[in-house]
């Protein structure tokens, strides 16, 4: 049920209240509080009647009344009608005189809705009418969200904190979880306030918002299967996941710099804790994604290598089309299982996709990769996991790896979490 009333809630109230039910009676049927309903009426009440021309006169007996000299003996030379005389009250004088003020409507229902001398009477009326009070009420919904309401100095404490931060490419949310408690402000009014350029930074200056529509699912024809592809789909990936649930899955891609020939990153991400490994390579084969494989398989030894890459689900890329160097050791030992996706369905590997957008803001689309070095790139893989995930309760990606084998394999590759206020994602990271 929701906690405020509706115009439909509010034509009941109207309504019952004409045939003279209680306060209580109506939040019974409403099933809401009494005090809801009294809180409602008294709010949204209005005053009618004839109101006299002198606010200082609210006898109700104004306009018919002819009375005169009512303070004979005081000034006897008077002749105007009292309730017209400038030196004298004559509500103090008169015994008949009758407030406008009806005291019944200090009292529930605090209206004359079902009163039986409202006709007769001649006091003010009082009334709760449904389309009134609900525009009255929405009227003051929109009024209470408008406007600044947080105080000058707050807001420039505020933006000598975010400000700085979101320079370096970091998210409001990243932002909001290392200083939440300092800001003292949810992460919507703060967009709010940026939209309504409170700060001295703008929309532009935040990473790119981007809304991911739900996809339907759809069956991928294709004319034929590649040989690589045999036992290796994505149908035979959940087969296989399903029968070993505990088995972590790793998403693999590349990303390259630009369409001629140069240096490739090859990309893997832990779909647990969204941990991202990012590996230099001089090109986009095969044999570079191999090397790759070979290297991580010396540092850490067979053993823990088969307990980090059990199942890895990557792309139809040619640089994967040699599965079973992957999943081999030179001298023929298995280390991992390879599977594909379906052609033309990046989706069904999302981790991978979306955490490439972050990488993105530092290396952007078009830019050579020649000029990188590994240490640059191990920097990047720093940068990126340290950035909170709204998706695991603002916990970074480093924070989500609490196991021994996780930390062999950040010593291994000389991995380290950055503070949160250092975390860079823009190209000046890498500028040489």
């Amino acid at each position: 049920m929701s906690k405020h009333l509706s115009l439909s809630d509010r034509s009941l109230i109207e309504r019952l209240l004409v045939m003279d039910y209680t306060f209580a009676s109506i939040a019974r049927i409403l099933k809401r509080s009494p005090s809801t309903i009294s809180r409602e009426v008294k709010r949204y009440r209005v005053f009618t009647g004839r109101v006299n021309p002198s606010s200082e006169n609210d006898c109700a007996r104004y306009f018919s009344c002819l009375k005169n000299n009512l303070c004979k003996g005081e000034n006897h030379s008077c002749y105007t009608r009292c309730k017209l005389c400038s030196y004298r009250k004559c509500t103090e004088k008169c015994n008949d005189y009758e407030s406008l003020h009806c005291e019944l409507l200090d009292k529930p229902p605090y209206v004359c809705s079902g009163c039986p001398k409202q006709k007769e009477c001649r006091k003010e009326h009082a009334y709760y009418t449904a389309h009134r009070a609900n525009a009255e009420y929405l009227r003051n919904l929109k009024e209470s969200r408008c406007g600044i309401r947080t105080s000058p100095e707050k807001l420039l404490e505020i933006s000598q904190i975010i400000s700085p931060l979101i320079l370096k490419g970091q998210s409001i949310n990243h932002i909001m979880a290392s200083h939440g408690d300092e800001i003292g402000l949810s992460e919507k009014t703060l967009y709010n306030y940026i939209d309504s350029n409170v700060f001295n930074i703008r929309n532009i200056d935040l990473p790119k918002k981007v809304s991911y529509r739900q996809r339907r699912p759809k069956k991928v024809l294709t004319k034929f299967e590649y040989k690589c592809r045999r036992g290796r789909t994505y149908e035979d990936f959940k087969t296989f996941t399903e029968e070993h649930p505990d088995y972590e899955v790793v998403e693999m891609d590349t990303v390259k710099g630009t369409r001629n020939k140069g240096k490739v990153l090859l990309t893997m991400i832990f779909r647990k804790s969204n941990f991202m490994l990012i590996f230099l390579m001089p090109d986009g084969t095969a044999n570079s994604v191999r090397t790759v494989f070979d290297m991580l398989t010396e540092k850490l030894g067979l053993k823990t290598f088969r307990k980090l890459f059990k199942v890895i689900l990557t792309d139809n890329g040619v640089e994967f089309k040699d599965p079973l160097s992957l999943e081999h050791t030179p001298n023929g030992c298995q280390r991992t299982r390879i599977f594909y996706c379906d052609p033309q369905a990046s989706w069904q590997k999302p981790h991978i996709e979306k955490n490439h957008t972050l990488i993105r803001r530092i290396l952007p689309k078009g830019k050579s990769f020649d000029y990188l070095t590994h240490e640059d790139i191990r920097l990047i893989c720093c940068h990126i996991n340290s950035f909170s995930r709204e998706l695991f309760d603002n916990k970074t990606p480093f924070q989500l790896l609490n196991s021994k084998t996780y930390e062999k394999l950040l010593v291994s590759l000389t991995l380290e979490p950055v503070p949160p206020d250092k975390v860079t994602l823009k190209p000046s990271l890498v500028k040489h």
